[in-house]
């Protein structure tokens, strides 16, 4: 019990696990490409929306078998929650304070571009583009400028 409470200390109480945030951005990021509602992927594994709320926003761990049953409603591996996570949030696990404490420092990264409300919103406006020869042109354009944007740092 000690172990858990050292764990909780070290990020502060009442803080979701930085690693459990991620999982619960995945969550939800699925979850809106698919168009689904919260009430109603609540519905496909038997949970309320604000349970699927809390999950999302990392409040609530998810279980093993809960992340598998969401990986089967989103139709994606499980690996999928855990991809594109960062090397400081992969170290704010318990056992990795455990044993490589002096290497964690502090929680300290760039929010995930993909949790932010402003992808989702372009995501969901760029599937409304019924032409897909419109949809390709514009997304060759975003990589365009991407790519030049990439060239100026």
């Amino acid at each position: 019990m000690a172990r858990g409470g050292e764990a909780i200390h070290k990020r502060g109480p009442g803080k979701p696990n930085p690693v459990d945030v991620h999982v619960g951005s995945r969550v939800r990021l699925r979850r809106t490409l698919l168009g689904m509602s919260q009430e109603k992927l609540g519905e496909a594994i038997g949970l309320t929306f604000q349970q699927v709320q809390k999950y999302e926003r990392g409040a609530n761990r998810i279980g093993s078998s809960r992340l598998y049953d969401l990986s089967r409603v989103l139709d994606v591996p499980v690996s999928f929650f855990f991809e594109d996570m960062p090397n400081s949030v992969a170290s704010c696990t318990p056992a990795q304070r455990r044993g490589m404490a002096e290497e964690v420092g502090r929680y300290d990264h760039e929010p995930d571009p993909m949790a932010r409300r402003e992808t989702l919103e372009l995501v969901r406006a760029y599937y409304r583009i019924r032409d897909p020869k419109v949809r390709k042109r514009l997304f060759e354009m975003a990589k365009a400028l991407g790519n030049t944007a990439e060239g100026d740092d």
